[in-house]
């Protein structure tokens, strides 16, 4: 079995990871933030880099250095009723709760919904819906071609499209710096603000 990996896989699964831990949060808080922060941008960073990527990435070398086979097996150190409940919580919370919905809105909000006629929003974004989650069914079907799905085809296209938004909003902003940006630094919404991404819950999911 082949263990150690050449530099081109290591880029395939490193595009892989970030495509799968990217979600609909990482478009809106990030932004938000960076709005909110004015010139204490880089204060907003170091919260962004602790919260929304350094606890996401401790998740998944927890998983790595444990060894476990799964979220379960990892919460099952604990015991196992800690175990039953918080495995079934996190999928609770990363499927119909919060996660599966907002994919789906922030994904019609974002792309389409500027761009359709105006009225039957709902009506749109229920056909949205049903497409968007049938090609998701498409690909959750076939796990053993995620890498090659997610890491070399999906992401690269995304990253082409987030590239172009990151130059247009740069050059062309939609809005002002906001005049509260002190508040937002002095409070703790550096560090939690990034929570609402819910990166920190990803690693659990991805096992």
């Amino acid at each position: 079995m082949k263990t150690k990996l050449n530099s081109r896989e290591y880029v395939t699964v490193a595009s892989m990871l970030f495509g799968m831990f990217f979600g609909a949060g990482n478009l809106i808080f990030p932004v938000y933030m960076g709005q909110q922060a004015g010139s204490h941008v880089w204060a907003a960073v170091a919260g962004f880099l602790i919260t929304g990527v350094g606890m996401p990435l401790l998740g998944v070398a927890a998983l790595g250095l444990s060894r476990s086979s799964s979220l379960f097996d990892l919460s099952q150190k604990v015991n196992r009723p800690y175990a039953m409940f918080f495995t079934c919580l996190l999928y609770l919370t990363i499927g119909p709760f919060f996660a599966i919905p907002r994919c789906a809105t922030t994904s019609f909000t974002v792309g389409l919904e500027q761009v359709l006629p105006a009225g039957h929003a709902r009506l749109y974004l229920l056909l949205f819906s049903l497409i968007f989650f049938a090609a998701v069914l498409f690909f959750a079907l076939r796990p053993g071609k995620i890498l090659i799905w997610i890491g070399k085809v999906l992401n690269p296209i995304f990253l082409l499209f987030l590239g172009i938004l990151v130059v247009v909003a740069l050059l062309s902003p939609s809005a002002s710096i906001s005049a509260r940006a002190s508040l937002m630094v002095e409070s703790s919404d550096a560090l939690s603000s990034p929570l609402r991404t819910g990166m920190a819950i990803c690693p659990g999911s991805s096992e």
